[in-house]
């Protein structure tokens, strides 16, 4: 296993808590290499904690250790887990949901309860609203430095038990392709959804194809329109919608040098459905 230690959380850093759990890591061993994730999750979002595990974990390598804290339910009776992947990496998390995405798109081959008795940061027992200093921070450093193995996280649990938050697949049923709003491209204000350039490529949908394209929250229309699909942004004109493969190897949506997001105000998760298809299938009759 390596060293390496990457750190999510909700926790902003314009106070100390980021900071002291790179203490705690550090302290368990001073050649732990420890990196951000991301401290900018929006308080609460485990969705969104969950949806940028899965957007970065595929670039690291086997052994790192992962500790993601967006973690509403601290101190009440959520399990605090480890979880080891298909790929051998290693996550330290709440079992609050934070782990849907690599449950359903990595694999989780094992994963244990973090024993508290042994995997507690010392002097620190009479604490119950910090775990990510005090327990997750310091079960990650300790497994990261070889300071303990993974056997000795915890008992093990069964994967299947591991709560997974709501989720639908992408699919394609008479040439309409219906997705979600996964997530933000959070600077650019693009849209991330869920379908993949394989099923959208199976729509007979070829580059500089016109789309029409309906995006509802909750069944409540809040964008129709026709754009196209882009090989990239330059593909557009300034200011035009259009369709794109992302980073991810799904299909997202962009306005050309603008935030689409905040133009038509939309936000992410499964309630927030996309329809898309071709215009020469659209019957206006």
């Amino acid at each position: 296993m390596g060293k390496n230690l990457v750190i999510q959380t909700d926790f902003g850093t314009s106070d100390g808590a980021v900071s002291a759990m790179y203490g705690v890591a550090i302290s368990v061993d001073p050649d732990l290499r420890i990196f951000d994730l991301t401290h900018d999750i929006p308080q609460y979002n485990i969705w969104e904690g969950s949806y940028r595990l899965y957007q970065t974990i595929a670039y690291w390598p086997a052994g790192t250790v992962f500790v993601s804290v967006v973690d509403p339910g601290v101190g009440s009776d959520r399990l605090s887990i480890v979880v080891k992947t298909v790929d051998d990496q290693y996550i330290v998390s709440p079992d609050n949901g934070t782990l849907t995405h690599i449950k359903q798109h990595i694999g989780i081959i094992e994963a244990r309860v973090i024993d508290e008795t042994v995997n507690r940061l010392p002097k620190s027992g009479e604490s119950y609203t910090f775990h990510g200093r005090d327990v997750y921070a310091f079960t990650g450093a300790r497994l990261a430095a070889n300071v303990i193995t993974f056997e000795q996280v915890g008992p093990e649990i069964d994967v299947e038990q591991i709560i997974e938050l709501p989720n639908t697949e992408a699919s394609i049923n008479q040439g309409i392709i219906t997705g979600t709003i996964d997530i933000l491209d959070v600077r650019f204000g693009n849209l991330w959804t869920n379908i993949s350039r394989e099923l959208f490529k199976s729509g007979d949908i070829e580059y500089g194809t016109s789309l029409e394209v309906t995006i509802s929250n909750n069944r409540h229309q809040v964008y129709k329109n026709i754009m196209t699909f882009g090989r990239c942004f330059a593909d557009s004109r300034l200011g035009e919608p259009l369709l794109y493969v992302n980073s991810l190897d799904k299909i997202g949506v962009a306005l050309n040098q603008g935030s689409f997001a905040k133009a038509y105000h939309i936000a992410t998760g499964v309630n927030w459905k996309i329809s898309i298809r071709k215009i020469n299938e659209i019957n206006y009759n």
